[in-house]
């Protein structure tokens, strides 16, 4: 009885009234009866006062959470908030809060309150935080797609989509309106913007229009069979899912390691058998059975309690994670066999050579042989030896074409997409751990710090533990939106994905994620930032229990955090991005020494963490010098196990003609011409009117017809609105210069 009066209590928390309607709960409701209810709340919210408006906004998020006042398990819960989700849309609600959105957004008077306090606190941003929550919850379930789904939920899914997609009604694009929420927040116009809220929001928006890396795989798949271009040989996660974790090589710099290091005597005097447990990999090599560089010697006793039950249910964990990086693994698995798995012989990756290596190697090959090139020719083969013949069919017989090569070339079939990512980066420098508070830097905690400090030590370590997770789950969002929207720019077309990618570069991204990564990697990942008995919707079907120090301490019962470590594969994929083929970049990784950073990375035994790490070593071994290859072989030998190979790619030599000391900052310089021509040659108007005539006439200048897009007259009152009459005009100066 007392639980359920806790349950009633609870729902008139977020309802305000009486939850039954017509004598009945809401699971009881006829549809009918749940659509007319809904309609109610929707013409409550158009009333004048704040707070009654507050007040039916937190009765419609309650609907959206799942209506967990009348639910008896988690799984109720969740069905119930997916179905309310979906009831919601039909409804039309999400147009009546992004409306209510525009009016939050667009209150002065939060903002200059906001700006006079001396500490802002979460009651600042509570309206914007309910309306950015219905909102999440809807475009999450709506999203996910189900084979158990109605037909009407399908096109209601296809609706909601190209509704996000596009300008409707004279508005921008919601991502559009997300980013300039970003925007505001940063330029400090807007401190009270609950910017977690507003990142997750923004990151599964561009998620559901573009596609996330399914689609985009898809995606891939189908213009290169437009472009003409041979299928793939693999798709890279699913080489990656088949990877194993793998031990990381020595680094005696650590203090710790290097003092409880035995000496070498004595482990040259110790001989015997090697172990063989699956759970226990001792080297960096996946598919062969014998480490060349560890020394058949059995593990002391010393050794083995040091590595005991803590280090193999990590192990454990992290294999659960291969099967799957980008989804939660189940809560129960079977256990781990201890017999030896089967792996596929030979490298996991398919060579590729570019038409820039063949072109090359055949310039090496006439100089030596006939003393003359042919340039680009790569047919011509007369007066070369037969071994070189063989060699070139070999290389043409891996050749890889991109997407990128065809559309450097081509160019067809563009978008323009005006936004600015840069924004991002300054989010992500205040919500890395490593960072400094600085009075001049923004402020992240907003939205979780409350209106008065804590005064009790258990309200300090729970504040703690929301301020850490809090900077967790912006890190995730703005690495996983990053990485998402550069991929779809790559595929959309590769100099658009350039011209971000130097705006990105420039904004000081390549040092940023090396900072993020000069700190204790692994402690970070097992960092437990949670209390799971106050996670949704576990903490609306429990009874909370009491907290107390030990229990805050203590944490939840996972080895490591999932959160953090898709952050870090995101980052390192995002860096790999920047870098790739960039060799004045790849210079930025020397110079910031990023090599003893990177290496301690590798302490993480997860295999698609590893293979990222091991490709931005392999891309600067041949600046790093002779010495540091000779005294990291184990790592050399990963990097040979893991990375795909190149053909004619000297990587391990450093004799490669890309590494000799070229003027660097030639590269950006072209690079950015090129996308200056392309800018230009799409976006503007043509130059070569030198030779045209000019016509000076008003009524002919004025009649003629211009090709707009289809959505303009949507967006007509609002692009003069942000281009004409927003942009200051001094008259007087512009009558001077003509």
């Amino acid at each position: 009885m007392c639980a359920k009066q806790g349950k009633l209590s609870k729902r008139r928390i977020y309802w305000g009234a009486e939850i039954r309607v017509q004598g009945k709960e809401w699971l009881e409701l006829e549809e009918d009866a749940q659509k007319a209810y809904v309609m109610g709340l929707l013409d409550r919210l158009e009333v004048v006062s704040r707070e009654r408006r507050l007040k039916v906004a937190r009765a419609v998020l309650y609907l959206a959470q799942g209506t967990f006042g009348e639910c008896d398990s988690e799984v109720d819960v969740l069905h119930w908030s997916r179905y309310n989700c979906f009831l919601l849309y039909q409804m039309g609600t999400f147009s009546a809060f992004l409306e209510l959105l525009h009016m939050e957004i667009d209150n002065s008077q939060a903002c200059s309150s906001a700006l006079r306090k001396p500490a802002i606190s979460i009651a600042d941003s509570t309206e914007l935080r309910v309306l950015l929550s219905v909102m999440y919850l809807m475009v999450e379930n709506i999203r996910l797609e189900r084979e158990t789904d109605a037909y009407g939920w399908r096109t209601a899914r296809e609706t909601f989509r190209t509704e996000l997609s596009y300008s409707m009604h004279n508005e921008e694009p919601f991502a559009l309106l997300l980013f300039s929420m970003v925007t505001k927040f940063c330029s400090g116009l807007a401190p009270h913007f609950p910017i977690k809220k507003v990142l997750l929001l923004l990151w599964k928006v561009v998620m559901f229009t573009l596609g996330g890396f399914e689609q985009l795989q898809a995606l891939k798949v189908q213009k290169r069979e437009e472009l003409g271009l041979p299928p793939l040989a693999e798709d890279s996660i699913q080489v990656v899912k088949s990877m194993r974790a793998a031990s990381p090589p020595s680094y005696t710099l650590d203090l710790g390691e290097s003092q409880l290091a035995p000496p070498p005597s004595k482990l040259r005097g110790r001989r015997g058998s090697r172990r063989q447990l699956l759970t226990k990999q001792d080297s960096l090599d996946i598919y062969n059975e014998r480490d060349l560089f560890k020394t058949e010697e059995p593990a002391t006793e010393e050794e083995e309690e040091s590595t005991g039950d803590g280090e193999r249910t990590l192990d454990g964990e992290l294999d659960l994670l291969e099967q799957d990086p980008l989804v939660p693994p189940p809560p129960s698995q079977a256990p781990l066999s201890a017999e030896r798995v089967s792996f596929p012989k030979g490298l996991p990756w398919t060579p590729k050579v570019r038409q820039k290596d063949i072109e090359h190697f055949l310039e090496m090959s006439r100089n030596k042989f006939i003393g003359f090139t042919l340039g680009q020719d790569t047919d011509t083969l007369v007066g070369l030896p037969r071994p070189i013949h063989e060699s070139v069919k070999t290389l043409k017989q891996h050749k890889y074409i991109s997407i990128a090569d065809v559309q450097i070339k081509n160019e067809e079939e563009l978008e323009k997409c005006p936004m600015s990512l840069i924004a991002l980066l300054k989010i992500l420098l205040a919500a890395a751990p490593t960072s400094k508070a600085k009075t001049d830097s923004i402020n992240i905690l907003a939205d979780v710090l409350p209106e008065e400090m804590p005064i009790t030590v258990l309200q300090s370590m729970k504040l703690g533990i929301d301020v850490n997770r809090h900077k967790e789950i912006i890190v995730k969002s703005i690495s996983a939106l990053l990485l998402l929207l550069l991929k779809h720019f790559k595929l959309n077309h590769i100099y658009q994905f350039e011209y971000v990618s130097q705006h990105l570069v420039f904004a000081n991204c390549i040092p940023l994620i090396l900072k993020f990564f000069n700190q204790n990697i692994l402690s970070y990942i097992t960092a437990k930032n949670s209390i799971s008995v106050l996670d949704y919707p576990c903490c609306t079907i429990q009874d909370l229990p009491e907290l107390t120090t030990e229990s805050l301490e203590a944490g939840d019962n996972n080895q490591f955090c999932w959160r953090n470590l898709f952050s870090c594969i995101n980052l390192l994929r995002l860096l790999n991005k920047l870098t790739k083929w960039k060799h004045s970049r790849t210079m930025m990784l020397v110079v910031f020494k990023s090599a003893p950073i990177l290496k301690r990375a590798l302490k993480v035994k997860q295999a698609m963490l590893q293979l990222y790490v091991l490709k931005l070593l392999k891309i600067q071994t041949k600046y790093l010098g002779r010495q540091w290859r000779k005294s990291n072989m184990k790592t050399m030998s990963a990097i040979y196990q893991k990375v795909r190979h190149r053909m004619n790619d000297d990587w391990a030599y450093g004799n490669d003609i890309d590494a000799r000391p070229w003027d660097f900052q030639a590269e950006e310089c072209t690079l950015r011409a090129n996308i200056e021509a392309f800018n230009s040659r799409r976006y503007d108007r043509p130059q070569d009117s030198e030779f045209s005539p000019v016509d000076n006439c008003l009524q002919s200048v004025l009649g003629q017809r211009l090709d707009l897009p289809e959505d303009f007259h949507y967006s007509y009152e609002l692009w003069l609105e942000r281009e004409v009459f927003s942009q200051p005009i001094c008259w007087e100066e512009l009558l001077q210069n003509h």
